[in-house]
Formats: C-alpha cells, structure tokens, sequence
C-alpha cells in the first residue's frame, strides 16, 4: 500500500459528501459549491549591493537573475480558511511569522495558526535571515562586532518589504477567492535530487566527499523523489494555480539574485498552462538532500544549467501530474499546531574558551574554516544566556486528502519518509523550513558514533538536542490525527464490459 502510495500516480479528488475516516457522514461536509480558491504572488527582489544569504559570512548581490517572490493561496471549504504561503528566502525568523500571522488574521480573518509560510531555502535570495538588528545587543563588543561584522545578517529595510508583501499576497489570494475545481496527484522525478552524506571507510559520515573519492561506502540517507501537487482550475478550465512540494535545496544559484531553481520550475509551468497559473512551491524534507550526485563520474554542469535541469525537470513531472488530475472540489480544509520547547546543546567550556581566544586573532592569519566555526560557538554562548531553549512550531495544514506537515528546520529527509509512511493521509507532504527556523535538525543516528558531518556541526544557527527531530516528527503525526482524513476517490470507472470485443481487432493473423 505503502509503495503504491508513493510510486504510482493517482489524479484523484475529494468530492463533496465523501467518506471521513470511516466516522463522519456526508452531512459534515461543507455543502456543494462552497468551494474556493484564491492565488496571489508579490515580488519581493532585493537591491543590487544587499547581503546574499547562505554563508557564515559577509557576501553581497552584485547581479540581478530572476525575481523572488511571495506566492500565496488560499483554500475556502466554506467552514474554514487555510494559507499555504512559499517564499523564496533562505528562511523566516519566528519573529517574522507572528508578526505577519497577526497582520493578516486582522485583515482576512484566517487563524494565524492556519497561515503556513514556508521559505523555499534559495540561497540566491535576499536578507532576511541571519543575525536580526538588536538580536546580539546584550552582548559584550567582541560579540557584537562577530555577529553584526562578521556574520551574515537580516536587512530591516528588505525585513520591512518582505512582511508587507507577504500580508499583501494572502490578503489579494484571500479576496480573489472564486468557485473552483480542484486535483491532487503525486509524480517522480529521482534524477536531479540526492544525498549528500556518505559512510566513509574511517567510520564517520562525512557531508560532500567529493567525486571519486574512494573512501565512500554508502550513502547515508535516503532521497524523497516524490513530487506532490494541488491543481486549481476556474470555471473555464484555466489552471489557476498550484502548489507542488518537493524535497531538494535551493543551491543550484544560476548567478545573482534570483529564486534559484524555482525559478526555473515556475516557467516550467507557466509555459504548458500560461502565466496567469501562481506556482506555490513548497520545500520538503531536504536538509541533507541537495542537486550534487558526489557518485557521479561526470563533472557537474554550470549554475545555470543546473537550475534549470533541476527546476525543469520538477516542473516538467508537476505539468504531467496536472494533466492527470480530475478537478472536483478540495474539502474539508483544517489547520492544527503546537509549539514544541527544546534544549540547545551547550558547547565545552574549554572548548568556548579555545573559541574565545582564536576569534580575537585576525581572520586572515588563522585557518578560515576554524575561524568562522570559533565564532559560531562564541555566538551560541551568548545566545544560550538569553535563550537556553528553542521554540520549534510543527503544524498541520489540511487540503482534502492531503495533508501539509511542517517544521521549521533543515529536516533530514529519512524524517518526512517516516512522516508519510505513519501518516493515514492519502497524501502526506511534509514542508521544511516553515513558520521559523532552527537550523539543521539531522537524525539521532547522525549523533551517534557513525554519524558526523557538516549538519552536525554545533553554531548559532544550528544547536538543537539530539531527539529534536523524533520530537518534531512525532508531534506532527499526531496533529494529523487530530484531523479526518478523507478517502480518495479515484477517476469515474470505464463501462461494465458488455461485449464482445473490437471486431476490427478480434481476428486471427493475417498471413496472406
């Protein structure tokens, strides 16, 4: 079951008064017709000369690619409203998320709790996330010149648009609402996507061995080639919109600002359907999956190529899925939360003292990489007086027979495997990076004594316990089960057979 899941595609429809979860009756659905759909998108580029996000450090856009962009839909049952929001962004601090949830419940009316805002991962993007303005202010200087010199750092100004755009979408997608028809299918694209942490010979894990290196063993994680999407269709069978999860970093970075391979897989789309159709993209569990086959024997192709083999080919695999589909209305539509409180590992004390004394010498006489990773503990240490634990929001957002689960982390993709397999949703897709950002949250069996690598790594951006990711994990099946999972339905059944066969095909053969 399980397999077929997974593997096969299904164009299928929840319609109205369908069976729930063997309980509910067809008198609990929401009555025919009330079923609407709203897209919108804002462009959210930022200026030349502004801080390129993705690195421990200082770098800066120089050149302009393609836009990014907020895209926003919102799905109506009639009883109920839900947000699904992508943005193409590194991440979005906590902070921004409650800011914008409350805009936009005041404006629209939709639960803050059922906005899900997820960032795509681009690091091609613009400055909202790293150090935020005032987040080290309790510090001593020396902390304060790491974080706000020598640190990658969120722009107020570009924090400022990005939030306005944001309520801006949900607020147009909210009131251009229209009756609509819906599909939901799931593809496979398992060419442009795959672990990036290996099982050497030494016993460690090691992330990104390189090509040809002969000390690989096996990959040490899974790939998740399933590509998800939601179709929306008007009256006139124009597509609307969609939205399409899929688990690989945004790293491809064609050159300059732009939203990476989204980009690519947007236009993908837009080409088949047409411009008018607002692509949702929706990041899965890709925090140790990335577009670098390090087992490949062929050198990898240039950035720009890259990102659009890797956005073509998604998009491509999202356009066969549509025109699978057999639009009918999407419901119910629900959206449950919890903010779960977990600890942060605290580096050595010699350890920080070590740290402390390398980060006052001067960058360029020590080795780099030591540098910069000194100046994460230094950072954590001053966080972890402030702020000991994390919050992590895992939500669960409902759209007839799929279900949306969240965390706001760089989630191993092992984790949304088990997700879908445990959840008994027809169609379960998990969304990383959304609603805040703890950084990476890789697999208690990447702490253990065959684990290692980069996504282990203790920083300030990245420092939760180890059980951090089974926490989220469990947490967000069992928001899932808070909710009623629709069957369903299948496309309508061809006749009964009623015989005989084609004449012009029930012959023997002809030989002369």
């Amino acid at each position: 079951m399980c397999f077929l899941r997974r593997n096969v595609y299904v164009a299928c429809v929840a319609l109205s008064g369908f069976l729930i979860a063997g309980q509910a009756h067809a008198a609990d659905a929401p009555p025919k017709g009330a079923f609407q759909v709203g897209f919108a998108e804002r462009d959210i580029s930022p200026e030349i000369g502004m801080e390129a996000p993705g690195g421990y450090g200082k770098s800066y856009h120089r050149s302009f690619h393609d836009p990014c962009k907020v895209r926003a839909a919102v799905f109506d049952d009639g009883a109920n409203r839900v947000a699904l929001v992508g943005i193409d962004a590194l991440f979005i601090h906590r902070q921004t998320v409650e800011s914008v949830r409350k805009k936009i419940e005041a404006h629209t009316g939709i639960p803050g709790h059922a906005v899900l805002l997820a960032a795509s991962h681009s690091h091609s993007s613009g400055p909202m996330s790293g150090i935020m303005p005032g987040e080290f202010d309790h510090s001593s200087d020396l902390v304060k010149k790491l974080a706000y010199d020598h640190s990658t750092a969120a722009n107020p100004a570009y924090l400022e648009k990005v939030e306005t755009a944001l309520v801006e979408a949900v607020r147009e997608a909210n009131d251009q609402r229209a009756a609509s028809k819906a599909g939901i299918g799931r593809g496979l694209e398992d060419k442009v996507a795959f672990n990036r942490r290996f099982r050497m010979r030494s016993g460690l894990t090691v992330t990104h061995p390189r090509q040809g290196n002969p000390d690989i063993l096996e990959a040490a994680g899974p790939t998740d080639p399933e590509v998800g999407v939601i179709g929306v269709w008007d009256d006139k069978q124009n597509l609307r919109g969609c939205v399409v999860n899929f688990a690989c970093h945004a790293t491809t970075s064609p050159g300059g600002i732009s939203a990476n391979y989204v980009h690519y897989l947007e236009q993908a789309i837009r080409g088949f359907y047409g411009p008018q159709a607002v692509v949702v993209f929706l990041n899965g569990a890709s925090g140790d999956v990335t577009q670098v086959d390090n087992l490949s024997r062929f050198a990898n192709p240039a950035s720009e190529q890259w990102a659009k083999l890797v956005g073509g080919r998604i998009g491509a695999e999202a356009v066969k899925v549509l025109l699978a589909m057999h639009p009918a209305e999407l419901t119910p539509v629900a959206a449950k939360n919890t903010v779960l409180t977990i600890p942060r590992r605290v580096p050595d004390p010699k350890r920080l003292e070590r740290c402390l004394a390398l980060v006052q010498k001067d960058p360029q006489s020590v080795d780099i990489t030591e540098w910069t990773f000194a100046k994460e503990i230094v950072l954590l240490d001053a966080t972890l007086q402030k702020s000991p634990h994390a919050q992590a929001e895992v939500q669960a957002v409902q759209v007839g027979p799929a279900v949306f689960v969240t965390t706001p982390a760089e989630y191993f993709c092992e984790y949304g495997l088990k997700i879908k397999e445990n959840s008994k949703f027809p169609f379960t897709f998990p969304v990383s990076l959304a609603n805040g950002c703890v950084g990476y949250v890789p697999t208690e069996d990447a702490f253990g004594p065959r684990g290692g690598g980069y996504e282990t790594r203790l920083t300030w951006y990245s420092n939760l316990e180890p059980t951090a990711g089974t926490q989220m994990m469990n947490a967000g099946l069992k928001l899932t089960e808070q909710l009623s999972p629709c069957i369903a339905p299948q496309p309508p059944l061809a006749p009964a057979f009623q015989g005989p066969a084609w004449n012009y095909g029930n012959v023997p053969p002809e030989l002369n």
